[in-house]
């Protein structure tokens, strides 16, 4: 699914989960249904929904699993997710309009996920997102050791040749891990507010926009100033 990177353009980097679809749902059901599986005390939906977006095993240690039970939590959540979860998704209302006017603009759109690559091609795939996307950057299949500023990074290296100056670039995440993210590579980042951030997690966001019908314009205007 992937589309040959034209180096010429502004690039825009966009986060998956919460910022093009509302994946809550497949995600908090498979963590429910893992954690059941192992016989753990299954974390309310607050804390399930805060999963969406960072790596998964940094979140399960975050919230108290034993180290010898990450592994095994992370495999059943993957055997839950895989058999339902992954397809319990939809792109948000006005997202699909907002990519066409970006590529209409000469915009290169990347994902750039730390969802695992095994699964955020398919993901994509289920989405109908293909043609509007011109390559998916993401997490190992395995996610060790990447953060969000590495799969930036890695995003940004593909659309910069050799020995010629990167391109303008913007990333589109709706958590502080995409802020950190961007910055941590010299960019800026457009927050959205339908996504799964908690309460005042954009504030270092250079732009928040709480509508999809706002975001090609506020991304553009941060192109232009770049």
């Amino acid at each position: 699914m992937t589309l040959p990177i034209s180096r010429g353009r502004p690039v825009v980097l966009l986060d998956l989960d919460g910022t093009l679809s509302e994946s809550a749902p497949g995600i908090t059901a498979s963590l429910a249904a893992a954690y059941r599986d192992l016989a753990l005390p299954v974390p309310d939906a607050a804390v399930l929904r805060s999963f969406v977006g960072p790596p998964l095993t940094a979140s399960f240690r975050t919230h108290g699993v034993p180290e010898p039970l990450v592994a095994d939590l992370l495999a059943a959540y993957r055997r839950h997710y895989d058999a339902g979860g992954l397809r319990d998704t939809r792109v948000y209302p006005g997202v699909r309009d907002a990519l066409a006017t970006l590529r209409a603009a000469g915009c290169t759109l990347l994902v750039a996920t730390s969802k695992p690559r095994v699964r955020a091609l398919p993901v994509c795939a289920h989405l109908g997102l293909d043609g509007l996307l011109d390559g998916v950057f993401a997490a190992p299949d395995d996610e060790a050791s990447t953060s969000k500023a590495d799969v930036v990074a890695a995003a940004l290296a593909s659309a910069t040749d050799a020995g010629t100056d990167r391109r303008p670039a913007v990333m589109v995440g709706d958590r502080v891990f995409d802020v950190a993210g961007a910055h941590a590579n010299g960019i800026p980042c457009v927050g959205v507010a339908w996504g799964y951030a908690e309460p005042a997690e954009l504030a270092d966001a250079d732009a928040v926009v709480r509508d999809p019908a706002d975001l090609a314009r506020t991304v553009l205007d941060l192109l232009r100033a770049a």
